[in-house]
């Protein structure tokens, strides 16, 4: 997210009618002590205030929340002290709290960029798409050149569909701020939706120049051109993808798009053996439903998923005797555990060199012990491919190449559907190994 600099406040400036709302006129012959009372809170106010934005700039966002809520006490509905406390909650994620306060700025100063600006964040942060687009076009009313409102303002565009306006907004953004990272990143992420995969990789390009994120633009640059090398997707990727996603998951994965990776590879397992399992690994449970299907047959069910959010929603299932919060392969790396079956569930599209991966199950899995997966075929001759869809795609040959180098035997493996794409059913391949 992207915040602009906050406003500072101007010398000596006067209460504003929403300051005085409320007080008691003074008595009659108070008026000089009445003057002065109001004068000291005048220059408390502004220490507090002048304090907030020292706090703010050097980013300790929660002690300037507290400097601008105190001048605010002192001056109540000061637009300037409105502003900056409100853009601070906005940054602390706190966008409900900051939504009255900037909404009584605008409403004080209708010509207030920054206050539009983060009462656009606000609506943006909420999923108030429309909402979000109207606060940014007040602001590029009164600054159409400001790059940070160009960039959400095509982002909220790109939202809502109107992919060729979101592009327009980011191209008016880097025009103005050509150094701007994060509107070459989001351009190049649009073109590649768009299919339009050379430009995306030069914007991909240009984001790295500029200084944005390496290792995330490195990864997107070689999805567009088609490069597996990178090892997995970046973590902070994929924990925000599925942080965000993980309310409306099940109903979106289940329900929209028809998934059923799940109920096939334990429908199949539970043909293949029918047996009790002490305990089971479920590697990247999502929000479980892997550990609901396993656990009439199972002594305890653990999950690990790299998404809290996720986590959060499979600790709701009661499937899972423990859930942790944490990279898979790191897991694997470290647990004392012993384990007679791993399951993974559409799982391996994020990560692309599996040798890593094959170590660790290989490590916690008990002589005998099964090891259920599925993975996106790869095609022509690749062992692994990143796709454009940001999604790694493994060959059977590459599967049972690290089966064979990490003492695993293929019981099984076959194609079926793992969920729909439209219309279209989206095969995957199903391996059914066991230890050596």
């Amino acid at each position: 997210m992207t915040y602009m600099l906050l406003i500072h406040e101007p010398a000596g400036q006067r209460a504003t009618p929403t300051e005085a709302e409320g007080r008691k006129l003074p008595p009659a012959g108070c008026a000089g002590t009445m003057a002065r009372m109001n004068e000291d809170a005048n220059v408390q106010a502004r220490e507090q205030f002048l304090n907030g934005l020292a706090h703010f700039q050097a980013g300790r966002l929660q002690q300037a929340e507290q400097c601008f809520e105190a001048s605010l006490v002192l001056v109540p509905g000061r637009v300037s002290t409105l502003t900056n406390l409100g853009a601070t909650r906005v940054r602390l994620g706190k966008a409900a709290a900051a939504q009255p306060l900037l909404e009584a700025a605008t409403a004080a100063d209708p010509g207030n960029l920054e206050a539009w600006y983060n009462l656009g964040l606000v609506h943006k942060a909420a999923g108030r798409a429309d909402h979000a687009l109207a606060c940014f076009d007040q602001a590029l009313a009164i600054d159409p050149g400001s790059a940070p409102v160009l960039l959400c303002r095509g982002q909220v565009l790109g939202v809502l569909g109107q992919l060729d306006e979101a592009l327009a907004s980011f191209d008016k953004s880097i025009a103005s701020q050509p150094a701007l990272g994060q509107a070459w990143s989001d351009r190049g992420t649009l073109l590649r939706e768009m299919g339009r995969m050379d430009e995306a990789a030069t914007s991909f390009e240009k984001a790295i120049a500029a200084g944005a994120n390496l290792e995330l633009n490195a990864w997107f640059l070689a999805s567009v051109r088609g490069d597996g090398s990178a090892r997995s997707a970046p973590r902070e990727y994929v924990e925000r993808l599925y942080d965000d996603y993980a309310a409306d998951f099940q109903d979106h994965l289940v329900g929209e798009l028809q998934y059923r990776a799940h109920e096939t590879l334990i429908e199949h397992l539970l043909q293949m053996k029918t047996r009790h399992f002490r305990s089971v690994l479920d590697l990247g449970c999502g929000t479980g439903l892997c550990g609901v299907l396993i656990t009439p047959v199972a002594g305890r069910v653990d999950g690990v998923d790299i998404s809290s959010a996720m986590v959060a929603q499979a600790r709701t299932t009661g499937a899972y005797t423990l859930l942790v919060h944490e990279d898979i392969a790191d897991f694997l790396r470290d647990a004392d555990r012993s384990d007679d079956l791993v399951l993974a569930s559409d799982v391996f599209v994020y990560l692309g060199d599996l040798d890593r991966l094959f170590t660790g199950v290989a490590r916690v899995l008990e002589a005998g012990g099964q090891f259920c997966f599925t993975v996106e075929p790869a095609t022509g001759d690749a062992e692994v491919q990143l796709l454009p869809s940001l999604r790694y795609a493994h060959s059977e040959r590459y599967i049972r190449r690290l089966a064979d180098q990490h003492g695993f035997e293929v019981d099984a493996s076959f194609k079926a559907a793992l969920r729909n794409d439209g219309d279209e059913a989206v095969e995957g391949l199903y391996f059914y190994l066991s230890r050596s």
